[in-house]
């Protein structure tokens, strides 16, 4: 299959996702095209980065970090709180079938192999939060980068118009 069918596949599977996962949890209708698109965007960077041969953890950091950047965007464009777009953009990171792993081999018994996935699961969970984490921190330096922009540009006069009454 080529590469980009199996991209259009991805794009189109983790916007689905997100959208119907958006409407589970009551998201406001004018926010779901933007939530699917959100984790679509994730997905995406998430899925070329680890294609590209960099680590799970790497991938997870940059596919959060796309999504928390989006849901920044789309917060401020539709005048809506970026959870709105975090929670559902977030689904198609989740490790679900590692969590499944674990939980079917510590009831077979295998208490090695549920720990290695359990491990997983953590990590992936971490590499989320730290790119959320990095979402935010980008979010504050862009302020205050902006804030001092405008406090050290000096004031623009503009001049008066002369009324006949003031000639």
């Amino acid at each position: 299959m080529p590469l980009w069918v199996i991209f259009l596949i991805q794009a189109a599977f983790s916007y689905l996702g997100t959208a119907a996962f958006a409407i589970c949890v009551n998201n406001p209708r004018r926010a779901l095209h933007a939530c699917g698109l959100c984790g679509m965007v994730g997905w995406l960077a998430y899925w070329t980065v680890f294609q590209l041969g960099a680590g799970r953890m790497i991938a997870n950091v940059t596919g959060s970090l796309v999504l928390g950047i989006m849901s920044l965007i789309f917060a401020r464009r539709k005048k809506m709180p970026a959870i709105l777009f975090n929670i559902p953009g977030i689904v198609p990171l989740v490790p679900g079938v590692t969590a499944y792993q674990a939980v079917y081999e510590m009831v077979l018994g295998s208490v090695d192999q549920a720990i290695v996935y359990s491990f997983r699961v953590a990590m992936v969970a971490g590499a989320i939060a730290i790119g959320f984490m990095l979402t935010s921190l980008f979010a504050e330096v862009w302020t205050r980068i902006r804030r001092r922009r405008q406090q050290s540009k000096p004031p623009v006069i503009t001049p008066t118009k002369t009324t006949s009454k003031d000639q």
